[in-house]
């Protein structure tokens, strides 16, 4: 018995067999010696290598070795001539090779004249397949119609076939000649249908191909043709008329409009499959969609803009009256240059949502561009139109995604924009802001002067130091400060909490939470200038209530103290000062981040001197501003140590520390801070837990004025701090406060750093 991997044999037939499996070889060794007769068996699996009898069909082929011929390689040729259809009864492994006892089977003759019918129906269809392109030798197709026997020929066909191994081996497998012949019919009918659909795709590939090369051939005899009669005046494809058709009647400058018609006649002689040609194409799209012409309508009604910058945002007084103004001169004067607006404050303050009220109350288009991490300049000029993928910038992009030449743009992070080796994005950014050069604003894809001069462009920073000097000088800074306790439950009451509640699927009905809770939030779960994590923690309220709504079904949730701590958890944060007691060496300073204003913690510690020279140390993450203003204050004690206290000298190793020190911190405005840190641990005397102070100091004692003033002084408040030591000169700063902040601080204005350390209580 040999088994046989990817192929069926047929009775009558001759075929030929390269056998390498040593099972297989054996097998043919020990027939040649005796009978010369095998049995072939097809595998049900390919990938098997030694077949059992599980892994075999039971029908075969018993077949005459006719010749044996040993290759070079160790395999063997065989020529096989099936002699009929066999089925195995048993089998067995013996020397090395499988034996099979077999039964002949007899098939069942097809007579009558639906058989004849059958087989000419089949030799038709076979016909027909070969004329499609399939390979069948010459001798076959002559020797077909004289074939009476249905089921040879029905073996014969399909033997010629390329179909499946287990196709085949249903057809060796069927005894009645007329069912095999059928099955065959059906068989050469859906192979017919895959070679015409084959022959169809063939054809429709090659004339393509064939036009595409008609077309490159005769564009290549226009330019010559060109080129003889040095003209380009050549009438344009149908795609062409209607670019040609949209050029002319766009608003653009007729330089610019002469330029497009150049590249449009460039176009219609490169090849359509050419890279220079889409470069073109798009270039052109580009063109043809920017708005060169279209303005939006502005609302010119200030006290209608007034209700809507009411209606969305609480406060921001300074804010709203700058906004008011120019639309007050804009109605006056009638021009469209708009003004180069700075927002400035830390985050969750409302800068950007502020924006889009701006361009709501003016009835313009809201754009806004995001530049936190751009490095790249093309990012806002573009790329040159050098390689395919090209893009305007993104500013020319914002004015054509919103249709209109004088949208309200906001460029939020501008602080955040960096510069490496591709450019630096901070000064492509000049020309579009400069008043006096944004009207020709050059983009490099664009290639031509765009008008910028009409629209409202609106930064927003975190820090105004950030900021590049060049574009700072181009904008009007206008700072938002943060929000005060009272402003923070304003802002929730009337506009975050029927927000949320709307969005989580509830109504003021059912989830009601009062002032005093939300008072705790502010002071226990956030800690913040703006209202973003207020904003967060009461969504959560909003899902837990209508998770218990949806569960017990309870008619509505009101979130009193106890449910407030079951929902949110334990208090984050501590309200109230860090320290209940006066402690020596330990001053409670006031700084500004970017997320507003915050109280640290300055201690400082005095050991006996182990070198020649006193040693200073410095932790906690501090800049080099704040090094230059510890070591200013260490020159200031130890100058003044016999005014301080006349019972020692100044004789110690120093240590300065501000604690979390895996936050960065810099500034001068902790230099009066770090002086009394010194002179406290100096005199032994406490300084007072509830007092906290900011101001830069000199080395002869000046006490400087300092930025973020407000910021620096809600956070006292909201620490709960009772006195405040300030410069002198931020005494003007003092009228932005609420009166609520005025009213429970004590305000020490100081021009010396002895004022300062009469009252921490250092100097009698």
């Amino acid at each position: 018995m040999v088994p046989v991997r990817d192929n069926v044999h047929f009775p009558q037939l001759v075929s030929t067999l390269l056998v390498g499996r040593s099972l297989s070889l054996k097998a043919l060794q020990s027939a040649v010696r005796s009978n010369r007769m095998v049995l072939v068996l097809g595998q049900r699996d390919v990938a098997i290598d030694e077949p059992n009898a599980e892994d075999l069909y039971e029908i075969g082929t018993l077949s005459e070795v006719v010749q044996v011929m040993p290759m070079p390689d160790g395999t063997m040729r065989v020529v096989l001539r099936g002699v009929a259809r066999a089925r195995a009864t048993s089998m067995q492994l013996r020397n090395g090779h499988l034996r099979a006892a077999c039964e002949v089977l007899l098939e069942d003759a097809a007579l009558g004249p639906e058989s004849e019918a059958l087989r000419r129906e089949a030799v038709d269809a076979f016909q027909q397949v070969a004329a499609l392109g399939k390979h069948v030798p010459a001798e076959v197709m002559e020797v077909l119609p004289s074939i009476e026997d249905a089921g040879h020929l029905a073996d014969i066909l399909t033997d010629h076939l390329n179909l499946r191994p287990s196709v085949k081996q249903e057809i060796l497998e069927e005894m009645n000649a007329s069912r095999r012949l059928e099955k065959l019919v059906h068989l050469l009918t859906s192979e017919r249908q895959v070679l015409e659909l084959q022959a169809t795709l063939r054809q429709r590939v090659e004339q393509e191909l064939g036009n595409t090369q008609r077309e490159y051939f005769l564009r290549e005899q226009l330019k010559v043709i060109q080129n003889e009669l040095n003209t380009s005046d050549v009438p344009y494809s149908k795609e062409n008329e209607e670019l040609a058709a949209a050029l002319l009647a766009s608003p653009m400058p007729r330089e610019t409009q002469e330029k497009a018609l150049a590249e449009l006649r460039r176009l219609e002689r490169a090849p359509s499959s050419s890279p220079e040609g889409m470069v073109i194409r798009s270039w052109l799209d580009w063109l043809i969609a920017l708005p060169w012409e279209t303005l939006s309508q502005d609302r010119l009604d200030v006290t209608a803009a007034a209700d809507i910058l009411e209606k969305q945002h609480f406060g921001l007084r300074k804010v709203k009256d700058r906004i008011l103004d120019f639309l007050a001169v804009r109605q006056l004067s009638g021009s469209l240059r708009g003004p180069i607006l700075c927002f400035v404050g830390p985050p969750g303050v409302g800068k950007t949502s502020f924006g889009r009220a701006i361009a709501e109350s003016l009835g313009r288009q809201f754009v806004r561009l995001s530049l936190g991490g751009v490095r790249d300049e093309a990012e806002i000029r573009g790329h040159r139109r050098t390689y395919i993928g090209s893009m305007p910038g993104r500013l020319i992009q914002g004015v054509k995604q919103c249709g209109t030449r004088n949208p309200v743009f906001m460029l939020d992070e501008i602080d955040k924009m960096t510069t490496d080796y591709r450019g630096d994005p901070t000064s492509a950014l000049l020309e579009a802001l400069d008043p006096e050069q944004n009207a020709h604003f050059s983009d490099h894809y664009i290639e031509a002067s765009f008008d910028l001069s009409a629209v409202m462009f609106i930064m927003t920073a975190n820090v105004v130091e950030h900021i590049p000097p060049p574009l700072r000088d181009r904008m009007e800074i206008i700072h938002f400060s943060s929000y005060t306790e009272v402003e923070k439950q304003r802002i929730a009451m009337d506009f975050l909490i029927p927000q949320l509640v709307a969005e989580h699927g509830l109504t003021e009905s059912r989830f009601i939470l009062g002032e005093r809770e939300i008072l705790t939030i502010i002071r226990e779960y956030t800690r913040e200038a703006g209202v973003r994590s207020l904003s967060r923690e009461i969504a959560t309220l909003c899902r837990k209530a209508a998770r218990l709504i949806a569960e017990k079904s309870v008619p509505s949730v009101e979130i009193n103290q106890d449910l407030l701590h079951d929902f949110l958890g334990n208090a984050r944060y501590r309200y109230g000062v860090r320290s209940e007691e006066a402690e020596i060496g330990a001053v409670t300073g006031l700084v500004y981040t970017e997320f507003g204003g915050d109280i640290v913690t300055i201690e400082t510690s005095l050991m006996p001197r182990q070198s020649n020279e006193p040693q200073i140390q410095l932790t906690g993450s501090l800049g080099n501003v704040m090094k230059e203003s510890a070591m200013a204050a260490v020159s200031y004690v130890r100058a003044h140590a016999a005014e301080i206290t006349s019972s020692r000298p100044f004789d110690f190793d120093v240590h300065l520390h501000v604690p979390e020190g895996a936050a960065p911190k810099d500034g001068p405005s902790a230099g009066i801070t770090m002086t009394v840190a010194l002179a406290s641990a100096f005199a032994s005397r406490p300084v007072p837990a509830d007092l906290a102070m900011t101001g830069e100091v000199t080395l002869r004692g000046k006490v400087l004025p300092v930025g973020g003033l407000r910021e620096k002084l809600l956070a006292a408040h909201r620490a709960g701090m009772k006195r405040v030591i300030i410069p002198a000169e931020n005494v003007v700063d003092l009228e932005d406060l609420p009166e609520v902040v005025l009213r429970d601080l004590e305000i020490l204005p100081v021009v010396d750093v002895m004022d300062v350390l009469k009252y921490s209580g250092v100097l009698d």
